[in-house]
Parts: structure tokens; sequence; C-alpha cells
């Protein structure tokens, strides 16, 4: 690869980072819970990306990178028994309305994915805070949509039953009547 290629390459795999690092950062804490950690895992998985950038430009990009955050949360899983406990983090986006309140709810939903399996959250924030389907979580994953289907069938029921995620309405907080989306 000539000079030229390399620093065409560096500037496209830059104007990446700009426009997804976000994105891919807050997939990642959801993950794991851990604001640090996440920022770990993400540094790892565009390391990764870096050294492969010139095979990856020409699929989807970002589905590739998620793939790898993914990866590198699955492999933090099993690298580790004994892991430390995630701590509270301030909002990333403050908004009009109280951000102590924001915070409190945030904080509450990310007990909550806590309370599910590795596979549960994983399944729940590709799915809702990645917006995908069960077929592209299926593939991301590379489990059987069917499994995808029923890991996200078991994840909602349990959070159904936490009672601190019980709205005014007596549904649960963060999940709209057609469980379509979890807010975040």
């Amino acid at each position: 690869m000539n000079r030229e290629q390399r620093q065409r390459q560096d500037a496209e795999f830059s104007a990446f980072v700009v426009g997804n690092g976000r994105q891919l950062l807050r997939l990642a804490e959801l993950l794991t819970g851990d604001p640090h950690r996440a920022s770990d895992i993400v540094q790892s998985a565009l390391e990764r990306a870096y050294l492969h950038w010139h095979r990856i430009t020409g699929d989807d990009p970002t589905a590739y990178v998620r793939r790898i955050v993914v990866n590198q949360h699955r492999d933090w899983w099993r690298r580790l028994r004994n892991r430390e406990l995630p701590i509270a983090s301030a909002p990333d986006r403050p908004g009009r309305d109280d951000l102590a309140e924001r915070h409190a709810q945030q904080e509450l939903l990310r007990q909550a994915l806590g309370r599910l399996t590795r596979r549960e959250r994983t399944v729940v924030v590709l799915r809702y805070y990645g917006d995908l389907g069960e077929a592209a979580i299926a593939a991301e994953l590379g489990i059987a949509q069917g499994t995808v289907k029923s890991t996200l069938h078991r994840a909602l029921s349990k959070l159904r039953t936490l009672p601190e995620l019980a709205d005014r309405s007596g549904g649960p907080a963060g999940l709209n009547s057609t469980d379509t989306e979890v807010r975040v």
C-alpha cells in the first residue's frame, strides 16, 4: 500500500470513528454497565477494525465494528470470573428535563439490564438500542433467529416482573405497550 492510499484509508477510518464512535461507546456501555470497561472495549474494537480497514470499507463498516464490540464484550465475560460492579455515571447528553430524574431512570434501567444474563442483555441492547431486527441480531451473534426470539421474550418477561421498573400506569417503565422501544 502506497503512502497516498494509506493517507486516504486513515482519513476514512478517522471519519468513521468521528461519525460512529459515540454510538459504539454507548452500545458498549449498555452491554457492560461500566463506562470505563466500555471505553476499553471500544478502543480494542477500533484497533482491530483499523488493522483490517482496507477490507471493511466495502461492506457495512458500522455492522462490522459493532460485531467486534459485541465479541470483545463476550470475550471479556469469558476471561473474567470476578468482575467489578458497575458504578453510576453521568448522562451522556443533558436535556431540558430534570437531569437528576433522567439519571435515576437510566440507572434503574442499567440495574435492570444487569439482572439479565449476558445473552439476554446483548439481545435486548441490540434490538432496542441498536434498532436491529431479529434476523440481523441472529447474524451478528451467530445464533438462530428462533434463539433470538426466545431470548428476547425471556428477557422482556424478566424486565416486566421488576417492581422498580413499574410506571404509574402499572406497566413496565421503558417498555411501551407494543414492546417496540426501550428508553435508554
